[in-house]
This record gives structure tokens, C-alpha cells and sequence, in this order.
């Protein structure tokens, strides 16, 4: 497949290019700083360069993106990461896009007890400028009209590849961590899941 890599340059983006060069996908990488992995087509864009982006994205088969915000950056950035990739879609005719959300922003039938009335409404209210930013975002995807994908972990790790458990739109009972080389194999594999369109898919350990 040819993909395309929003945030390219974080712990799960830099995965997604290196897992997928290993699958044999055509890796396309858009960033805002030096990146070199070779084998991999770089595109330095801004996200209100439509035009970039639209050249990033033209040809593609899908889009990953794996936006996060950073210590000083800009706290919309996953909303606007969202804007910009629709809108570079939709101007190229690409339908396929699969993002990374957080299972930490929604308590649901998934959880326990505790987590849903405790530890939760802790995290949401430490997280809050984060996850609204991630909210905004999947409202952005799911007016799209696109086929996307929310793929939503708990508490990221830097480990290696273990087994995960998926469950479609509801957390993972006692799912605690997920490493990013795991979240980058779950977003990989679901571009070739049609049971994973307009859904959100949680994974964790």
C-alpha cells in the first residue's frame, strides 16, 4: 500500500514508517523538521499548507496520523491535524484514514467501577486541554464522510511488541499500558480491517 504518515516524527509516527517499510508499503512522511529514514518519500509541510499536503496525500491508499501535542505546541494540534488531512483527502479523492485517539477521555461499559468513577474523572480533569483537542478531533473525522479509524490505548509505553487485545467501541476491561510499536501495529493492521470503518478501536494489554 502507499501511506501517508501525519507526525511522523513522534514515538508512534516514527514506528508507522519503520513498521511499514518493513511490510513493503511506500512510506510517505510529512513533516515540520529534518527527518531522514531512508526509503521513505519526505514532505515538509506546515498543517495549513493545503497545497503540501495535498501532494503528500495525492496517489496515496490512506493516511495514518499520529499527531500528539508536545510540551509548548500548539494545543489543537490532533483538531487541526484532522482538518488539514480531510481536507487534503477530500480535494484527492483518498477515503482511507486511520488516527490515534486515547482511551483515557471516555469512561464506558468497558471499564469498572472504580475506573469509571475514580480514576478517570482524575485523568480527564489532569488531560483536559489534551483530550477536548482529541474529542474535537474525532467530531472532525466522524463529519468527514471518510472511511476512518480511531485507534484509542491507555498509557503509552517505549517497549517492544507483546500480545494486545482489541475490543470495537468500548475500552479494554483492565487495560492498563500499550507500548507505541504496538499502537503502530494495530493502526497497520487496521487499514485492512472493513469491520474497523466508523469505529473506534481500543487495544490494550
Amino acid at each position: 500500500m502507499k501511506l501517508t504518515v501525519f507526525g511522523a516524527t513522534g514515538g508512534i509516527g516514527r514506528h508507522l514508517v519503520e513498521q511499514g517499510l518493513r511490510l513493503g508499503h511506500e512510506m510517505t512522511a510529512v513533516v515540520r523538521r529534518e527527518f531522514d529514514v531512508p526509503g521513505v518519500t519526505v514532505v515538509h509541510a506546515t498543517l495549513d499548507d493545503a497545497a503540501a499536503l495535498e501532494a503528500a496525500v495525492a496517489g496515496r491508499d490512506a493516511v495514518l496520523t499520529a499527531l500528539g501535542q508536545r510540551k509548548g505546541g500548539p494545543p489543537t494540534v490532533q483538531a487541526d491535524g484532522a482538518r488539514a488531512a480531510v481536507a487534503a483527502m477530500r480535494a484527492t479523492g483518498v477515503r482511507r484514514i486511520v488516527s490515534v485517539d486515547a482511551a483515557g477521555r471516555v469512561a464506558d461499559r468497558g471499564d469498572s467501577l472504580l475506573m469509571r468513577t475514580v480514576a478517570k474523572p482524575i485523568v480527564q480533569r489532569i488531560l483536559k486541554d489534551n483530550f477536548d483537542d482529541l474529542a474535537e478531533a474525532e467530531r472532525v473525522l466522524r463529519a468527514s464522510g471518510l472511511d476512518w479509524t480511531l485507534i484509542s490505548p491507555p498509557r503509552l509505553t517505549d517497549g517492544g511488541h507483546r500480545p494486545y487485545r482489541t475490543v470495537i467501541d468500548r475500552n479494554v476491561r483492565g487495560g492498563r499500558t500499550l507500548s507505541r510499536a504496538d499502537v503502530a501495529d494495530a493502526m497497520l493492521k487496521s487499514l485492512r480491517d472493513d469491520a474497523h470503518i466508523h469505529r473506534r478501536v481500543n487495544i490494550a494489554y
